[in-house]
């Protein structure tokens, strides 16, 4: 089959922003065009935070209707549709109508019943069957919050727009796996969690695997996008990070595969055939989540660039003159080594507004004798956001390191993808604390891994993850990092 007018569109929408993407392939290249960008952020709508999913949608179908007349004047078809987003939340349905916008992972709505939860089901025995780290907003204390859920059906946020591009109801894997109710080994919904809990069986529709097809966009798509009638959406890895880590640039790796998809979240770990579900793995708090092709993503959840966004966020609304980013990282980077920080895992940094003065007040070292003593970085932009970069830096070595003593695997690179790719000085910093080099790039991993699954699906690239990550490697340019001592050394 003829490949060479096939398009492909990626809808790739995180916490703070989502673009539509036009991708193009001969087969051993991927090409990227950015057609539609647009803000997203949490909303305080009825006393608690939440998606504008009317929006998001709106957006969604402005970004398709672009992309389909930037294909149609190039004489490209667009062969199909894919969608990925952040995970675990979810919008109820009852027949086909969406209850309420879907409640963000920030709210705190479920600090009330976690230990209702636990009570129900022992935290060791969850992390024997779903293999999920601790983590206050997934999906299960999410949906112990809900009064009523029998003749309800749940859709991860991904599915939600699936449902509404194509009216098909289903349930994508690596997006499924973090709701804390799948079964690892099985990478099936587990009855006996479903039962324990109390969740009915069928809340969640059935599961779809990346590479297959929810189904055709529906007349009122075709006729409001302008795209042709039969257009397919696909699933791909609809959370964002399986996403980026099917884009991971590691053909041929001899050892694990070790990566940092860093944005507004930071998932630091490695990709495995089978999950890890020892006491050890379970003390640590990684997770095991599905990736393509029936991988496993060990990982943790680390602080990300959040708190350097939401630090930009609070100093614009406070109206302090402060150097655009370029200026203010080069200023971060001439301060010394050694200053303070914070723990960027900390549940205090998940909600928004207020981010300078909580990291003032939470930074700090540890003295000799092992005692925290508080360390005020300041008020200078420059100096808060050198405190943040070294703290995420020191949580990411610090989340490997754990993961190769669980798993006794030891990787030789670390492959940064995502928006923190193109931070040099958290790259560097990156290699300093964990002694190894850094491969960064690409930026647009996660569209690229979407955008690889549905020309995989489509016929337009052959082949399993070595191949698909060689079309990812040959479409990027990376940047190495070698430790400092390395560096000096040389």
């Amino acid at each position: 089959m003829d490949h060479s007018t096939n398009a492909f569109a990626a809808i790739d929408i995180g916490a703070s922003s989502g673009r539509v993407i036009l991708g193009r392939t001969d087969g051993k290249r991927m090409d990227l065009e950015v057609v539609h960008r647009f803000p997203n952020g949490v909303r305080m709508i009825d006393g608690a935070l939440r998606w504008d999913i009317e929006r998001l949608h709106s957006e969604v179908l402005s970004g398709l209707q672009r992309l389909g007349q930037r294909a149609s004047e190039r004489g490209w078809r667009v062969a199909s549709i894919g969608i990925d987003t952040w995970a675990v939340d979810y919008g109820l349905h009852r027949g086909g109508t969406l209850l309420a916008p879907p409640h963000a992972y920030r709210d705190a709505r479920t600090a009330a019943v976690i230990d209702k939860v636990h009570a129900l089901v022992d935290p060791a025995d969850l992390f024997a069957i779903n293999g999920l780290q601790f983590l206050p907003f997934n999906t299960l204390y999410q949906l112990a919050c809900e009064p009523v859920l029998e003749g309800l059906h749940a859709l991860l946020i991904p599915d939600l727009l699936a449902f509404r591009l194509t009216g098909a109801m289903r349930t994508e894997l690596t997006n499924a796996s973090t709701t804390g109710l799948l079964d690892a080994r099985s990478g099936e919904f587990s009855a006996a969690l479903l039962e324990a809990l109390g969740i009915p069986d069928g809340l969640f529709p059935p599961l779809i695997s990346p590479g297959e097809a929810y189904g055709e966009i529906t007349e009122a798509v075709a006729i409001r996008t302008g795209l042709p009638a039969g257009t397919v959406v696909v699933a791909v890895g609809s959370h964002d990070t399986a996403s980026a880590v099917a884009a991971v640039p590691a053909a041929g790796n001899a050892g694990v595969t070790a990566y940092i998809s860093s944005g507004t979240w930071s998932l630091v770990g490695f990709e495995l055939d089978a999950p890890v579900l020892s006491a050890r793995a379970r003390k640590e708090n990684f997770t095991n989540e599905r990736g393509i092709d029936g991988t496993i993503r060990f990982l943790r959840n680390v602080g990300g660039l959040w708190l350097m966004q939401e630090c930009l966020r609070q100093w614009e609304l406070d109206r302090l003159e402060v150097a655009p980013l370029p200026v203010l990282l080069a200023a971060a980077g001439t301060l010394p080594s050694g200053g303070p920080v914070v723990d960027a895992d900390s549940a205090e940094f998940l909600a928004p507004d207020g981010m300078p003065a909580r990291i003032r007040a939470a930074a700090g070292q540890h003295s000799p004798d092992g005692s925290w003593q508080h360390q005020d970085p300041g008020s200078d932009p420059a100096a808060v956001v050198r405190c943040i970069l070294d703290s995420l830096a020191i949580a990411y070595a610090g989340a490997l390191r754990t993961a190769s003593e669980v798993t006794g695997a030891h990787p030789e690179v670390i492959h940064v993808v995502g928006g923190g790719s193109q931070n040099s000085l958290l790259c560097q910093l990156t290699a300093n604390a964990t002694g190894l080099a850094v491969l960064a790039g690409p930026v647009e991993a996660t569209a690229l891994g979407n955008l690889l699954v549905q020309a995989r699906a489509a016929g337009a690239v052959a082949g399993g993850l070595d191949e698909l990550r060689a079309v990812a490697a040959a479409s990027t340019e990376f940047i190495r990092y070698e430790p400092a001592s390395i560096r000096a050394a040389s």
